[in-house]
């Protein structure tokens, strides 16, 4: 990083001294290092040049819900918006006009203790205190509010999130389920289950945009990491795929009898697992299952952390224990190259009376 450039979220900010000797630090409003260079040289220039730079004063003392009206529009853009409008709306609840410069750490963390009170998870209270710092950054790149408040909003810490869960279907679990679901949603788990797709990454697929039968790929352009990601097609959903209706003037792949694309299917999928009889099961674990099983039919974590658009292994990690064979091969591969001999036999024998003894 260059000397008086430095980031604050995602937007680069410049500092660099004033007429007076006094520091002046300014955001770029960009996200892109070479236009707060750009302006750092500029406002440099004109120190130079004996000009004080006419920085914006914000005069308007704005409220949240002013905020939210506009970080609603802009996260329209984004993958995760229907959840993160839920997170929104309860955010809006709670704050509703209270001035932004009223923000600070004691009141978010207030904030956090009634939430925990009312029985609310620490990850989801952590959700909705990510999207209020977010919204807080794109609140000081909009001149809504002054960069101090954001340093009061961002030192409110999340809380440890001990609701971790890793729960998927077995082959049997899976049959069962596709076989009592209703039509609509028959091909939407089809889909979850051979691709690991998101929820709204799935109800949001369109067949000219998306899907690529010709080649075998899913098309996902922005996902909800921000970045592009392709899904081989395989057999079973390729069938699937060619058996769903097509509307030319339609461009959804999964839509009601009306035309419109689904924008939840909660209430169906919970009759489907009740008839099916899985319980504590939500449509998201679908996306464990498809990861579980990989693993398990020994596809390396990478490929899987890959197929499941994850920006780095740590997420994906939590399946390794799926994965028992890649460390008996590895001892095995250790001891062919010390000793010319092989272990892997041997650990597997053990393995399988270990089973049948804690039976």
């Amino acid at each position: 990083m260059a000397k008086g450039i430095y980031k604050r979220g995602n937007v680069y900010w410049i500092r660099y001294s004033g007429l007076d000797g006094k520091i002046v630090r300014e955001s770029s409003g960009s996200d892109k290092f070479r236009d707060a260079e750009a302006l750092l040289i500029q406002r440099r220039q004109a120190i130079k040049e004996g000009k004080q730079p006419e920085l914006i004063r914000i005069t308007k003392n704005y409220t949240f819900n002013e905020l939210i009206s506009e970080y609603l529009k802009w996260a329209e853009r984004q993958m995760s918006f229907t959840s993160k409008q839920g997170f929104i709306n309860q955010l809006s609840e709670a704050f509703g006009n209270l001035p932004l410069r009223r923000f600070n750490t004691m009141l978010l963390e207030q904030y956090q203790t009634e939430r925990l009170q009312k029985g609310n998870k620490p990850a989801t209270i952590n959700r909705h205190i990510a999207t209020l710092k977010h919204a807080f950054t794109k609140a000081v790149d909009w001149n809504m509010v002054e960069g101090e408040t954001l340093k009061r909003v961002r030192k409110c810490k999340l809380l440890p999130e001990n609701n971790r869960r890793l729960r998927y279907l077995s082959k049997e679990e899976c049959q069962a389920l596709i076989n009592v679901c209703s039509p609509h949603l028959k091909p939407i788990v089809i889909t979850a289950l051979n691709t690991g797709c998101r929820k709204e990454e799935i109800l949001s697929l369109e067949w000219e945009k998306h899907i690529d039968l010709k080649h075998g790929f899913i098309l996902l352009d922005i996902t909800k990491n921000g970045e592009r990601r392709e899904i081989p097609i395989n057999q079973t959903l390729r069938d699937t795929l060619q058996r769903i209706p097509r509307r030319l003037d339609i461009p959804y792949v999964f839509i009601d009898d009306a035309g419109k694309r689904f924008k939840d299917v909660k209430r169906s999928f919970k009759s489907a697992c009740r008839k099916a009889g899985i319980k504590d099961f939500r449509f998201h674990d679908l996306r464990h299952t498809f990861a579980s099983h990989l693993i398990m039919a020994g596809v390396d974590l990478t490929t899987v952390s890959r197929l499941l658009g994850h920006k780095t292994l740590t997420m994906t990690l939590r399946y390794s224990h799926l994965a028992p064979s890649h460390m008996v091969k590895a001892v095995d591969v250790l001891d062919n190259a010390i000793n010319g001999k092989s272990t892997a036999q041997l650990l597997h024998s053990f393995n399988k009376v270990g089973v049948v003894n804690a039976g």
